[in-house]
C-alpha cells in the first residue's frame, strides 16, 4: 500500500535509521565515508540518536496519542510499539557502560530495524486502513 502523504516523514526516517541498522551490525559492509571502527561507528550513533531518533520518536508518541482508543487492535499494537520504543532508548542509554561495544550497537541494531519494519509494514498498513480520516488532518511535520 502507498504511504499516506502524513506518514512520509516518518518512513523516511526509517529508511535513515535501517541506513544506520545495517552500519552498526557487526558484518557491516564497507560503505564510503563510514569507517567500520568502532569508535566511529559509536559516534555516529550517537549523532544520529540525538538528531533523528529523539524527533523522530516525538513524533510517533504524537501519531499513537492521535490513533489511542479508535480500534482495540491498533491500541495494543500502540502499546506493544510503546514498550519497544522504551527498550531501544535503554539499550541506546548503556552503550557507554558497555564492555563490548560491538556487540551492545549490534543489538540494538537488529532490534531497531525489527522495530522499524513492524511500524512500517503492520502499524502504518492498519492505521491507513482503519483511520484514514484521521491521517488526512494529522500535521506530523509541525511536531
Amino acid at each position: 500500500m502507498k504511504r499516506h502523504p502524513s506518514l512520509v516523514t516518518l518512513s523516511h526516517d526509517h529508511k535513515r535509521l535501517l541506513f544506520a541498522c545495517q552500519y552498526l551490525k557487526k558484518d557491516a559492509a564497507p560503505y564510503e565515508g563510514f569507517p567500520l571502527v568502532t569508535q566511529a561507528r559509536f559516534e555516529y550513533i550517537i549523532n544520529l540518536f540525538q538528531e533523528v531518533m529523539v524527533p523522530h520518536i516525538q513524533k510517533e508518541e504524537y501519531l499513537f496519542e492521535k490513533c489511542l482508543g479508535k480500534n482495540a487492535q491498533i491500541d495494543q499494537m500502540i502499546s506493544d510499539l510503546q514498550q519497544e520504543h522504551l527498550a531501544i532508548s535503554r539499550m541506546y542509554s548503556a552503550l557507554t557502560e558497555s564492555t563490548d561495544l560491538d556487540a551492545a550497537m549490534h543489538v540494538l541494531a537488529v532490534n531497531l530495524e525489527a522495530h522499524i519494519r513492524k511500524e512500517e509494514r503492520e502499524f502504518f498498513e492498519l492505521i491507513q486502513q482503519q483511520l484514514p480520516e484521521m491521517l488526512d488532518v494529522l500535521q506530523l511535520d509541525n511536531q
